[in-house]
């Protein structure tokens, strides 16, 4: 099992609430893939560097997850057939990585 952390941007003209429903859909994907999640950060509504789909701002989240290598093509697939995504990206981590992120999420907790 490997660590993988995806970052995705939704589109802002959902509300809260279908912002949070696509987030438990992705989630729902990776747990019936028999991925275990590790996090999950909802950033917000934030401003984009550039348009996207002439669209200034998105709903940023971040999912880290341990999962088999074969789960993210499925992932990948859920995230390009909803209109809902505008930006994707899905990173392997490294020891380094990985220590890095437990010991930043440990020191926000203290």
């Amino acid at each position: 099992m490997n660590r993988y952390e995806t970052v995705f941007i939704l589109t802002p003209v959902l509300s809260d609430v279908q912002a949070k429903e696509a987030v438990q859909k992705f989630k729902k994907v990776l747990t019936d893939a028999k991925a275990k999640i590790v996090h999950q950060e909802d950033w917000g509504l934030k401003k984009l560097a550039y348009p996207i789909q002439k669209k200034s701002t998105g709903f940023y989240n971040l999912i880290e997850f341990e999962a088999a290598g074969s789960v993210i093509a499925e992932l990948e697939i859920a995230f390009k057939r909803d209109e809902r995504i505008m930006r994707f990206l899905t990173m392997k981590m490294d020891k380094h990585h990985v220590a890095f992120a437990d010991k930043g999420r440990a020191m926000a907790k203290a």
